[in-house]
């Protein structure tokens, strides 16, 4: 376990995860078996490897190829910057490999060492923690119900005042700030969003993004103070399947008036649920109360009172379940979809979000397409030097110089129609889990064209 000693790593991963398994005597697999994880602390800094392993009683070593020649799983939790090389040694040396996203500065490193890591034939995975939150995890069930009907909207909140010192002292490690240590909330949260998005709503075609750095002096952990290079709240707008619109605020510097730190809105036609980090609750259309417009009185309506709980599992550490999926994967070959190339769609938003910004515009999002192994063994752009990527990322959240109207790109004019009456239907009509649907099906897979491809001149529809 590399980059434990960090915030993240030590509370997430090590105590609350790997130690809590071996609280529990493992992870069954079999009557009187169970899967037993014997971590090995590896970092830079032996004082703090030290200070967070003997108390519990765990080796610790500041060699990390010595560490690769004797272990099954290698884990990192690193900064960004210094994931991808260490990544690389361990598929080098045969090992799995499981660690913390972002899994690298940009989308074409992650390909790279998604391939790399099919080459050499082990098993690799990425963390995706806010899928095994309970409230998310209720909310995918509420969605896989139908209780919501077709999904219109989906709108995020995420964040909270993150201070910037000196006094008090900040929550957050103050490379997170700076973009050219890979910190940046752009980096931190578009990867959460690119796999709770596809996993609960469907793919991400496009985006829109603008970022913004609102502290421009923070203090770092000796007290001294720093300019912060990296934005420290994004707001963005995203299109996903079947025109479903998604906003997602991201930020460290505001003051929560929510239940939780991070919320989640999903409106449907027939219904709504709004999912926070442990609680989901309902508003069917049938409860949904008849509200009307009067500045000029006090509202009627008690809306909060209008929702109702929905019940959930038991809950259990989202970073300890994920766990423990990847490691039946490792020793059991068990389904674990959370791979590399799930790791790099999550990249390949945050590129694109900051080319948005960056350009002022909508950003479509394409398909990664699995690769397939060539003979010449090419690694491509993945030779480029860490550093490069690192001042190029830096680069890219200065806004784009304004161009005189003369050359300006051409407006984008093709939006997707959404209206009934400028649109029909095309391809099967499917349900979540795949199969078709009835007239009243609540999961319909729709695709629409334009009316022009759909109607003739005189506006009658054309035989399908």
């Amino acid at each position: 376990m590399n980059g434990v000693t960090g915030r993240m790593g030590t509370n997430q991963h090590l105590v609350r995860s790997i130690l809590a398994i071996r609280e529990e005597g493992g992870i069954a697999v079999a009557p009187g078996e169970a899967l037993w994880p014997v971590p090995v602390l590896v970092g830079r800094d032996e004082r703090k490897l030290s200070a967070l392993a003997e108390p519990h009683e765990l080796e610790y070593t500041t060699d990390l190829a010595g560490a690769l020649a004797d272990c099954d799983v290698y884990f990192d939790a690193q900064v960004t910057s210094r994931r991808e090389d260490a990544v690389r040694a361990a598929v080098e040396a045969g090992r799995h490999v499981y660690c913390e996203k972002p899994l690298t500065e940009d989308v074409a490193s992650a390909l790279a060492l998604a391939r790399a890591a099919d080459e050499a034939g082990i098993k690799h995975g990425v963390v995706q923690d806010k899928l095994f939150l309970p409230g998310i995890r209720t909310l995918k069930r509420v969605l896989d119900s139908g209780a919501l009907g077709r999904v219109l909207s989906v709108r995020g909140e995420f964040g909270y005042w993150v201070f910037p010192g000196p006094d008090p002292t900040p929550q957050r490690p103050s490379w997170n700030y700076r973009a050219q240590d890979g910190g940046g909330i752009v980096a931190d949260m578009f990867a959460h969003w690119r796999y709770v998005l596809d996993e609960l709503f469907g793919a991400v075609h496009g985006v829109f993004a603008l970022g913004a750095t609102h502290v421009p002096v923070r203090y770092d952990e000796q007290g001294e103070p720093y300019e912060a290079t990296a934005e420290d709240a994004a707001y963005a707008m995203f299109e996903l399947d079947g025109g479903v619109i998604a906003q997602l605020n991201s930020s460290w510097c505001v003051r929560v008036d929510r239940d939780e730190l991070f919320e989640l809105q999903v409106d449907g036609t027939e219904g709504t649920a709004v999912a926070g980090l442990r609680d989901c609750r309902l508003q069917p259309g049938a409860a949904t109360p008849r509200s009307v417009w009067n500045p000029d009185l006090p509202d009627p309506v008690h809306h909060r009172a209008a929702w109702m709980p929905v019940p959930g599992e038991e809950p259990d550490n989202a970073f300890k379940v994920q766990w423990e999926l990847f490691l039946r994967h490792v020793a059991l070959d068990e389904p674990f979809p959370w791979d590399f190339r799930a790791g790099a769609r999550g990249v390949q938003l945050s590129e694109l979000g900051l080319r948005s910004w960056r350009e002022r515009r909508w950003v479509e999002v394409p398909v990664l397409r699995r690769w397939r192994p060539s003979p010449c063994g090419s690694r491509g752009a993945a030779a480029r030097s860490s550093r490069t990527r690192r001042e190029s990322r830096a680069r890219s959240r200065r806004p784009a110089r304004r161009r005189d109207r003369g050359s300006r790109s051409r407006p984008r004019t093709s939006w997707p129609i959404r209206s009934a009456s400028q649109a029909h239907w095309t391809g099967t009509r499917r349900s979540r889990s795949g199969g078709t649907c009835g007239p009243t099906g609540s999961a319909w897979r729709r695709r629409w064209t334009p009316r022009s491809a759909a109607w003739d001149s005189a506006g009658t529809p054309r035989a399908s």
